[in-house]
């Protein structure tokens, strides 16, 4: 049951403020970014009113930890990262109407105004509980400043509002053995006062909006964890914290507390719509308030509670704005098996794919789109995207238009030829081409833009069958009046891939629509009903490649360069080797290291991890077994000066005695290398005291 009408009059799509305290990465826009702009996208060209809009979230308390850890203003933070940010999207091809940001005035006065008319209306308890304080740091520890032991999963590196591993929305004062981030002191409790949303007052209104009203037609992810929820017995949530950074709480008493960044933000999707349509002439309110309105949020699955229970509740009690009709909610993405980690560096970073792959935007669109995480979590891997181009993009999109783009030029100078008598093949392949706008709306609508890409991927199928099956370059030579018939049909497909493929792959649908010189008026609905998309007589331009081949040099650079952010982990999470039993002077002075040389160095015969050394220590010349072989060569650790334990009693291995050892380590990359003094000028023999 949809609380609006089955034909909206216009649209209103939201895609979750990404924070200002880092780029975007693959995660992000597999998860909210490329569906929403499908959606947006496609509804434009079925000639919908969309507002899409977004902005960053610039509050809360991961960009004051951020800038804190960078030793700078947390303004220095926002404005840093929604230059980045912003910029990708552009670059990246996301079509906001609007991208804006929680700091402009205009959020901040809208966000004011909700919290006063809430206030007002008396919808808020006003209470004064006991929160977690840190007092070396003299500061209440809201959310991310503070972890410890999830309740719900035992995970011990929970955060104050989430925990990470078991998904579960949390409060600090909910962490068992709770620890602070800034000073890493045990928090006490202390007295503050607080604004709550009574949650409960609205279990109701949930109940029948979404377990009875949405029980079919949302996600079973977004139904079932909203249900657990309203089961579970819905509880006051806070809207007010104890910082330094954020709105400031409008009301008498507020002094000295903002706005909770989760009561903040969201409101931030208002903002930025009269944002938009203050620049564009238009009014706002029909956008967030009319009946025939419908409104779609695109999120994570790590924001579903705050979008579907705590901001409707806000909606609610305001009185005056719509309900969401739906909330799409993906799951997670992973990377090459392992979870995506800001804090690791494990991610790819959208800032930094666009430099390494100019151009090839709509590769990691496709990829993403193509391996959503829609209904659970997926895995996105280099060679998956080289995969998804190379057999995909170049060898089925790319050659198709490739083949009828050449030949249209190469027969009739790029002019469309006017068809002749249309086989069998030539209507059912027309009338297969005519079913694709139905096809692809219907998995569009049911936000399946997994299965809708694929859909989109068999059109290009179905032209490169249909070139392959009536082979134009043979008939030619035959019958030119069927091969104009046959190029016709294949430029009918192309120029049906061109209006279809934009929601997409919108920079290679511009670039098609370009080679095709297609008027740009044509619409979505264009390709079922129209008889003619591209008529004889039409004029086409020179071809260029769609796509290009990814080659494997470029791949196992990325790969390369996760394996040196998976090494440096590694390395920092290592933890140091607990210190051995105490010894005393007089046992330390019994250990006699010296300069020497490796004069000689050769493999240990079937040994795969062995060299046999001969070493001059200055007293003699010694051989010494050393597990190093793994490490280096013996070519180049002969002539290395290195330090020696001359007097450990010999041990025989494989057969060999080893008449001492030398001293190694780990460097920060997990790679050996050798202890040494300062030797120049110290001759073999010197002790080291």
């Amino acid at each position: 049951m949809s609380q609006n009408q089955e034909s909206p009059s216009r649209y209103t799509i939201t895609a979750a403020l990404p924070y200002t305290n880092g780029p975007i990465h693959i995660g992000h826009l597999a998860g909210v970014y490329v569906p929403a702009d499908i959606y947006s996208r496609y509804l434009r060209l079925t000639g919908k009113d969309v507002a899409f809009v977004c902005g960053s979230d610039e509050h809360g308390v991961a960009i004051s930890m951020k800038a804190k850890k960078e030793g700078v203003t947390p303004q220095e933070i926002i404005d840093k990262y929604h230059g980045i940010i912003k910029q990708s999207f552009e670059d990246f091809g996301i079509s906001f109407d609007n991208y804006s940001r929680t700091s402009a005035k205009v959020h901040h006065d809208t966000a004011s105004e909700f919290f006063q008319t809430l206030y007002k209306k008396g919808d808020f308890i006003e209470e004064v509980t006991e929160q977690l304080y840190d007092a070396e740091a003299k500061q209440f520890l809201a959310d991310r400043f503070v972890t410890g032991t999830c309740p719900k999963c035992g995970h011990e590196e929970a955060y104050g509002d989430q925990c990470e591993n078991c998904g579960s929305t949390l409060n600090a004062t909910d962490l068992i053995n709770p620890k602070s981030t800034i000073s890493g002191g045990v928090p006490t409790m202390k007295e503050t006062k607080h604004w709550f949303l009574p949650l409960d007052r609205y279990e109701d209104f949930l109940k029948e909006w979404i377990l009875e009203g949405h029980k079919n037609d949302w996600k079973p992810n977004v139904y079932g964890q909203c249900k657990s929820w309203i089961d579970d017995g819905l509880k006051p949530r806070a809207v007010t914290r104890d910082l330094d950074w954020g709105i400031p709480v409008p009301v008498e008493g507020g002094e000295g507390k903002v706005l909770y960044v989760w009561f903040d933000a969201p409101i931030g999707y208002i903002s930025s719509t009269k944002e938009w349509a203050a620049r564009e002439g238009k009014d706002w309110e029909p956008y967030w308030k009319a009946k025939d309105t419908k409104m779609v949020h695109f999120i994570g699955k790590d924001n579903i509670v705050f979008h579907c229970i705590i901001f409707p509740s806000m909606l609610k009690a305001h009185g005056d704005y719509i309900l969401p009709d739906n909330v799409p909610a993906n799951e997670f993405l992973n990377l090459e098996g392992n979870k995506l980690s800001t804090s690791k560096n494990w991610a790819v970073w959208l800032h930094e794919y666009l430099v390494d792959f100019p151009d090839m935007q709509d590769v990691l669109r496709y990829t993403l789109t193509a391996n959503a995480p829609e209904t659970k979590d997926n895995d996105f891997t280099w060679k998956d995207l080289q995969a998804k181009n190379n057999n995909e993009l170049v060898a089925i999109f790319g050659n198709f238009i490739n083949r009828v783009v050449v030949l249209t030029n190469k027969y009739y100078e790029g002019v469309v030829p006017s068809p002749s008598t249309f086989t069998d093949v030539d209507k059912e392949t027309l009338a297969e081409l005519q079913k694709y706008p139905s096809i692809l709306s219907s998995s569009i609508e049911r936000y399946r833009f997994r299965e809708a890409s694929q859909e989109l991927m068999n059109l290009a199928r179905l032209g490169n069958k249909y070139l392959a099956d009536e082979e134009p370059w043979k008939v030619i030579k035959q019958d030119e009046e069927r091969v104009q018939t046959i190029m016709y049909v294949a430029l009918q497909i192309a120029s049906a891939l061109a209006i279809l493929g934009e929601p997409f792959l919108p920079f290679t649908a511009a670039k098609l629509k370009n080679m095709l010189a297609i008027d740009t008026d044509l619409e979505w609905n264009d390709v079922g009903t129209k008889q003619h998309l591209l008529p004889g007589g039409h004029q086409i331009n020179k071809g260029e490649l769609l796509f290009s081949k990814i080659e494997d040099e470029t791949i196992q650079k990325q790969l390369d360069k996760l394996e040196a952010t998976k090494k440096a982990n590694e390395q920092m999470n290592k933890e140091a080797t607990p210190q051995k039993d105490t010894i005393t002077f007089d046992d330390f002075t019994k250990l006699d290291m010296r300069v020497g040389t490796i004069i000689e160095a050769e493999k240990m015969p079937k040994a795969k991890k062995l060299l046999v050394l001969k070493v001059d220590t200055g007293l003699d010349v010694r051989t010494i077994v050393s597990g190093i072989a793994e490490s280096f060569t013996p070519e180049e650790i002969i002539g290395k000066k290195v330090t020696v334990l001359v007097n450990l009693a010999p041990r025989a291995l494989r057969g060999v005695d080893s008449e001492g050892m030398i001293l190694m380590t780990e460097n920060t990359d997990g790679k050996l290398v050798f202890v040494n003094p300062d030797t120049d000028g110290v001759g073999n023999g010197e002790t080291i005291n």
